[in-house]
């Protein structure tokens, strides 16, 4: 894995406790180095600070979720920014998961191995199970046991936050989620916060959805639903 930090001491305290976690860790302090480390060791998990010397965490996730060779690498969020509307830039340009300074270093570390793990898990699935309680809706298969999905009986990758938003549409069909609901049920954010992180996901979730696009629909003023059947 590699931390992009330039705070020094941060970044020891997270090497070494990451390296005690089993983790194979490089050290960067600025973005430029980060990236060429990501392309050339390509980890599985980056720790990102959003507020670097040359440029801003935000531009690097961009830019590693616009290299196919990168666009699947797990990024967790560092920063000490904790307001509503950076943390939802930060899961708009691609973030995994988001972590606010000052933090306790046992729970960086518990998300980033269960961001790795999640990773590692839908790069070894061989095929969708076939078990009973596999969600179906149109073209759609989503397994809630093993996280595969199929479209059209072909396996379909997604991101963490992609299948977690597509689980909880496709669990109740027909039924409006609104924007706030979603936000607080897949990305755990409630209060008074800007949603448009919901609308750009749900773009980037028909994207990846291809000719199952049309599944998720749009209810103009209200939210979003998964198409009923008939």
């Amino acid at each position: 894995m590699v931390i992009i930090e330039d705070e020094r001491d941060v970044a020891r305290l997270l090497e070494f406790n990451l390296q005690q976690a089993g983790f194979d860790v490089h050290v960067t302090g600025t973005g430029g180095e980060g990236l060429a480390a990501i392309r050339s060791k390509l980890p599985d998990v980056v720790v990102l600070d959003l507020m670097l010397p040359d440029q801003s965490g935000y531009e690097v996730c961009k830019a590693l979720r616009a290299d196919p060779a990168t666009a699947d690498t797990g990024v967790l969020m560092l920063t000490a920014r904790g307001e509503s509307e950076d943390r939802i830039l930060g899961l708009e340009v691609g973030a995994d998961d988001y972590v606010v300074k000052p933090f306790v270093v046992r729970e960086v570390v518990l998300r980033v191995t269960a961001l790795a793990n999640r990773l590692a898990e839908r790069r070894a699935r061989p095929t969708a199970s076939d078990a009973s309680g596999v969600l179906k809706v149109g073209p759609i298969e989503l397994d809630p046991v093993t996280h595969d999905v199929r479209i059209q009986g072909a396996p379909t990758q997604l991101r963490p936050l992609e299948y977690k938003l597509l689980q909880l549409l496709v669990s109740d069909p027909g039924r409006v989620f609104s924007r706030e609901e979603l936000l607080e049920q897949v990305w755990e954010m409630r209060g008074d916060i800007n949603t448009r992180t919901v609308d750009v996901h749900v773009r980037r979730l028909r994207v990846s959805l291809g000719p199952a696009a049309d599944v998720i629909e749009t209810v103009h003023g209200f939210g979003y639903r998964a198409k009923r059947e008939g």
